[in-house]
């Protein structure tokens, strides 16, 4: 399964889907592709660099986290923001959180929201689930433009020697406030790797949905390019 949140924009407000009915809110709209001839390739892919050291969290409540290391996350991500801590919330769009759960695998990247002076918390675009590890990132535009390269590789390598015939194309909104108006690279360099053949469409969404890589488990994942390439074949 593959495909991406509902957004609009940089509102962050309610939003909704629909397939040929009137838009609704929390639904899920969803189609099913099948056939003998069928090709699929799929990959998620951030860009983000990593900094400090990796933290326990110690005390979270669904996506709302309150420690790490047993000390306040508020506090320490305002350490390592320095100056930037200034401009907290909007800031946090530079810097999300890696998260890693205790049995290794690759770390799923997360978006701030939100912060509270009072209760010294951070809310996030998805689960920060007690007992994971997480790691402070920096923004860096060369390797977020990599990023959706590299999701383009991997998504074509997956339909093997065909090329793709339609690449749906989920970016979060979080990166298109970052690049501004470098995110035409982003299209660009997915549109180098696949070629003129496909068409492209997608969307900028408020999460993510699909594994990293063809095999992997199925995530949740912020600040990503989600690629998903189909191609159909006669195989008469």
């Amino acid at each position: 399964m593959t495909g991406g949140l509902a957004g609009n924009g940089e509102a962050f407000r309610d939003t909704c889907a629909f397939i040929g009915t009137p838009g609704e809110e929390e639904t899920v709209a969803a189609v099913g592709l099948y056939g003998s001839g069928l090709r699929v390739g799929y990959a998620s892919l951030g860009g983000w660099d990593p900094f400090g050291p990796e933290r326990l969290i110690t005390r979270s409540d669904g996506n709302v986290l309150f420690e790490l290391d047993g000390r306040s996350a508020l506090g320490l991500y305002k350490r390592y923001l320095g100056e930037y801590a200034s401009d907290l919330p909007a800031s946090a769009l530079l810097f999300p959180l890696s998260l890693r759960t205790p049995d290794g695998g690759t770390g799923i990247v997360r978006t701030i929201l939100a912060v509270d002076e009072d209760g010294q918390s951070m809310t996030f675009a998805g689960d920060v689930p007690e007992g994971s590890y997480a790691r402070f990132m920096k923004a860096n535009f060369e390797r977020l433009i990599d990023g959706a390269t590299d999701a383009a590789r991997t998504s074509a390598s997956a339909i093997g020697t065909e090329s793709a015939d339609v690449a749906l194309l989920i970016s979060c909104v979080g990166r298109r406030m970052v690049l501004k108006q470098r995110i035409e690279e982003e299209v660009e360099s997915v549109r180098e790797v696949l070629g003129s053949r496909p068409a492209l469409t997608g969307f900028y969404s408020y999460g993510e949905i699909s594994p990293f890589t063809p095999n992997a488990r199925c995530e949740l994942h912020n600040q990503t390019m989600t690629i998903t390439t189909l191609a159909e074949r006669d195989d008469a």
